[in-house]
């Protein structure tokens, strides 16, 4: 399949190209950014006029529910959400059911994801068996099916001895770990500690949970002479965050992201126990909400990811503190990350470098051959693109989004930009509407 896709504004952050280009895609690949070739014979013409090529989006955080949680969504479902927010990788934890511990699983679930010619489904193994913290798991087969990092998902490890030789044993083979600092006992809550919390009767969840963690945390990496590599999933709080900046600054490996809710939202949205505000980490105060969005502007915060996490209706329309925490998120998370660089004064560039290079940075060599083609665009490599149009807003329809989740704090809300158009490996993965398409030539 050749592809040309015409008149639209290319931008990649990775190298800073901001241009109107035509892009040509030929067996999976980009071969030409401006200037293609005249013999060059599209088998289908996209015309972008007015849109924006972009590198497709890497979300370091969806949940697929597949295996095991199949009510909740399956990967046909989730995946078609992900391709429809423009998102063409994506990092899947290892709380399944059963849990990614095992090779023999890892398989599995790549090999249903691949025949489904959607996103790229990068999993994370579990660090620990069964996610209870007490035995590490075989990360060299684990890595060799195809898991890119190892993690705990929503699981604290209790016993800094086991997390220890998890560091150690990770830094040796360059493995990365990725953890939500959270402290075991302190994170028992359902809302953000605070006055909010207290006068409605809610469990809270202090800052001290994160800070905790992360202290912990970065004592063990520096006992293990800074080699361990480590990302930290969805800070939550200025304090955690101020930490993060000041391990950075000392030289440890260390990346971390946060989640579109944390981003964008505080415990005052959840007004009268709006359970679709039951999320893990809980959304926090204002002033924690301002340094995130100030740190993800800056840089000390490497990406922004959709926390994509669809709950099922019976599992949601419960009494807040009873609630699953949870929400459906990756198709809003283009949009969340423009309306942020809009309120913020930010350019569109930035808006796109949280989603796409930047999240590829913290993936590294873990993508293997895929290094220097996910999260760009590039002469040679794959052709994972996003067309959206940047002048279309469009409102939040949760009984619209393709999630088997329906459940968003979002809905309601407009959205700047609209995805029209997502290609994975060079395969047309997504459009909105045929209008998009000229009429096909061989």
């Amino acid at each position: 399949m050749k592809i040309l896709i015409q008149n639209g504004r290319v931008i990649d952050p990775a190298t800073g190209r901001d241009e109107m280009a035509d892009v040509a895609i030929a067996a999976g690949r980009i071969i030409a950014i401006g200037n293609v070739a005249a013999d060059f014979h599209a088998n289908r013409t996209l015309d972008a006029s007015g849109c924006v090529v972009a590198p497709g989006l890497v979300d370091l955080a969806v949940r697929l529910r597949e295996p095991g949680q199949e009510h909740a969504g399956m990967l046909e479902s989730e995946m078609a959400a992900a391709v429809a927010g423009g998102v063409t990788s994506l990092v899947c934890p290892p709380d399944t059911d059963p849990v990614l511990d095992e090779p023999g699983l890892v398989d599995m679930l790549k090999f249903r994801a691949e025949k489904l010619h959607l996103a790229r489904v990068f999993p994370l193994g579990a660090l620990t068996r069964g996610l209870k913290g007490e035995e590490l798991t075989e990360m060299a087969e684990l890595t060799e099916s195809g898991c890119i990092g190892f993690g705990q998902a929503e699981v604290p490890i209790v016993n800094p001895q086991v997390l220890q030789r998890a560091l150690q044993y990770a830094a040796t083979f360059g493995y990365t770990v990725w953890l939500r600092p959270q402290d075991f006992w302190l994170g028992k809550g359902v809302a953000a500690s605070g006055p909010l919390a207290t006068r409605m009767g809610l469990a809270g969840i202090p800052a001290a949970a994160e800070t905790i963690a992360l202290h912990t945390l970065f004592e063990l990496m520096r006992s293990a002479q800074g080699q361990a590599r480590v990302h930290l999933c969805r800070i939550s709080s200025a304090a955690g965050l101020a930490l993060v900046r000041q391990a950075k600054a000392e030289g440890l490996a260390v990346t971390c992201d946060v989640s579109v809710h944390n981003l964008h939202l505080t415990d005052v949205d959840i007004g009268y126990y709006d359970s679709r505000l039951r999320l893990q980490p809980p959304v926090r105060q204002q002033r924690d909400r301002d340094a995130l969005r100030a740190g993800l502007a800056d840089g000390t915060i490497d990406a922004l990811v959709s926390d994509h996490n669809p709950v099922d209706s019976d599992a949601k329309t419960l009494p807040f503190a009873e609630a699953e925490p949870g929400a459906t998120a990756v198709e809003l998370l283009l949009g969340l990350a423009c309306t942020w660089a809009q309120q913020d004064g930010l350019g569109l560039t930035q808006a796109l470098q949280v989603l796409t290079c930047g999240p590829q940075a913290v993936l590294g060599a873990s993508l293997g051959t895929l290094q220097a083609s996910v999260g760009r665009i590039a002469v040679g490599g794959v052709a994972d693109l996003c067309i959206f149009d940047p002048n279309n807003s469009w409102t939040v329809q949760p009984d619209a989004l393709r999630s088997q989740g329906k459940h968003t704090p979002f809905g309601g809300h407009e959205l700047p930009v609209r995805v029209r158009a997502t290609l994975v490996g060079g395969q047309l993965a997504y459009q909105a509407e045929a209008a998009t398409e000229q009429a096909a030539h061989a």
